[in-house]
């Protein structure tokens, strides 16, 4: 289940911060609850059923996002600010191969248990997406420089193995994040030396 967005250190949104405490209060409780509830029944949930976990009405919710692709995509962007997060904290390591398999491990983890993020982050926001693409990539030249990916791996071996396998169990529908590190782990040894 994802974590509630003041346990991470992503930020919802910048235009939040100079709106009243309840409103503030009232717009943290409907992502952590789109959060769960996108994560649990992808995008099959809905507005009302949002609103019933955050506790608020579902005018509450419209107030904030006009339509359920609104909240969906906000829901989205916050996970992809996770992925941009979690890359960083990746690039930051000095060992880039156990940096590596980590971030593959947490990001399969969290694809594993919430379908809206496997639903939708392959069609989301071109810049974020981009900014991931970039993460990653550096990650991988770091880990080809220390020794420990083959010369020939690029970015694009990561958006087929990585894409394949993430597809392929959402459409299998298994959600075990085991089986989705194992894939991880086995991906990463395609790219190792």
């Amino acid at each position: 289940m994802p974590q509630s967005p003041s346990t991470l250190p992503v930020s919802l949104d910048d235009d939040w911060s100079a709106r009243r405490a309840d409103a503030r209060r009232n717009h943290e409780k409907i992502i952590t609850a789109a959060l769960e509830v996108f994560a649990e029944r992808g995008l099959a949930a809905t507005v009302p059923e949002v609103a019933r976990r955050a506790g608020v009405g579902k005018a509450t919710v419209y107030r904030s996002y006009a339509t359920k692709a609104d909240l969906i995509e906000a829901v989205a962007e916050y996970q992809l600010r996770w992925m941009e997060h979690r890359i960083a904290q990746a690039l930051a390591e000095s060992d880039a191969y156990p940096a590596l398999s980590a971030l593959l491990g947490d990001m399969a983890e969290r694809l594993a248990g919430d379908r809206v993020l496997a639903d939708v982050v392959p069609e989301s926001s071109e810049e974020l997406n981009s900014n991931i693409m970039t993460g990653i990539e550096a990650l991988l030249v770091a880990a080809r420089e220390q020794g420990g990916i083959g010369p020939d791996v690029t970015i694009e071996d990561f958006r087929v193995l990585f894409g394949g396998y993430t597809r392929q169990l959402v459409a299998m529908e298994i959600r075990d994040p085991a089986v989705w590190r194992r894939y991880s782990q086995l991906v990463l040894r395609a790219f190792s030396i």
